[in-house]
C-alpha cells in the first residue's frame, strides 16, 4: 500500500510539475514550481487526505534533492477542505490567490467537483488520487482534470463481472456505507447486476461503519439466501465476527 501510493505520488508531482516548468514565457531559472495539495487533512476522512501530502512531500524532497524539475525547484502548499464541498470552494480560492501552477486533490468526488470550476477559469490542471465520481471526466465539463484512479462505474463493473463470471453467484447482496462514495458505487454495481439478468440482487442495505452490532444486516443476508455479498467501499469493521454469527 505504501509502495503504491508514492509511486502514485511520484506521477501526480512529476506530471503536475513537468507541465507547468515547460516554458511559456520569460521565467527565473530558480523560479519555484508551486503545487497545491487539496483534501481531507484533518476530520473523519484525514486517512485518505494525509497520506497523498505525506506522500507528495516525500517525492518533491526526493524531487529537490536532485535538482528539481528542468532546474527549478518544488514547492508544495497543502490546503484542507476536510472533504467538504462548501470548504473546498474557499481552498480552491486560497491555492489560486497564492499563484500555485497546479492542483494534487481533491480527495472525495464532492469537494472535488465543487472546487474544479474555480480552477477551470483559472486554467489550472487538476490531478486527483481518489475521487472516482464519472461525472468528473466523463461529462466533458472539467477538461482540466485528471486522476489516477478508476471511476466508480469501471470500479463496479469489475467487481460485478468477477462475482458473476468467475464466482457464478447469482444471489448477490450489495452492502454501503451510506457515504457518497460508497453508495455511488453500490448503485452502479446494483445497476450492473440488474442489467446482466444473470443474477439478482437480493438485498440493497447501507450500513454504518464502526456500529457495535451488525446482526441486523446479518439476518437480512441469511433470509434473503444470499450467495455472496458485495461492500462498499471496504468490508464491514466487524465482518470476521458477523461471518462467524451465520
Amino acid at each position: 500500500m505504501e509502495c503504491a501510493l508514492l509511486r502514485t505520488a511520484r506521477l501526480m508531482v512529476l506530471l503536475t510539475a513537468f507541465l507547468t516548468a515547460l516554458p511559456s514565457g520569460p521565467l527565473f531559472a530558480a523560479e519555484a514550481i508551486k503545487l497545491g495539495v487539496a483534501g481531507a487533512h484533518s476530520g473523519d476522512l484525514a486517512s485518505y487526505g494525509l497520506p497523498t501530502l505525506k506522500a507528495a512531500e516525500m517525492v518533491v524532497k526526493e524531487i529537490n534533492a536532485k535538482g528539481g524539475v528542468l532546474g527549478r525547484p518544488v514547492e508544495l502548499m497543502g490546503e484542507d477542505d476536510v472533504c467538504k464541498p462548501e470548504v473546498a470552494t474557499n481552498t480552491a480560492a486560497k491555492l489560486v490567490s497564492q499563484n500555485v501552477h497546479a492542483v494534487i486533490g481533491h480527495i472525495c468526488s464532492g469537494a472535488t467537483k465543487a472546487a474544479l470550476g474555480i480552477y477551470k477559469d483559472a486554467k489550472l490542471v487538476v490531478i486527483s488520487p481518489s475521487a472516482t465520481n464519472p461525472e468528473l471526466t466523463q461529462s466533458g465539463q472539467y477538461p482540466n482534470f485528471y486522476r489516477t484512479i478508476a471511476s466508480d462505474d469501471a470500479q463496479a463493473r469489475l467487481e460485478v463481472d468477477f462475482a458473476i463470471g468467475t464466482l457464478k453467484v447469482k444471489k448477490i447482496a450489495v452492502l454501503h456505507d451510506k457515504g457518497d462514495y460508497g453508495k455511488g458505487l453500490a448503485e452502479y454495481a446494483k445497476k450492473f447486476i440488474e442489467d446482466s439478468k444473470k443474477a439478482t440482487v437480493v438485498l440493497f442495505e447501507g450500513v454504518t461503519p464502526g456500529a457495535v452490532d451488525y446482526s441486523a444486516v446479518v439476518q437480512k443476508i441469511r433470509r434473503a439466501d444470499t450467495e455472496a455479498a458485495a461492500t462498499t467501499p471496504r468490508p464491514l469493521p466487524s465482518s470476521r465476527r458477523c461471518a462467524r454469527k451465520t
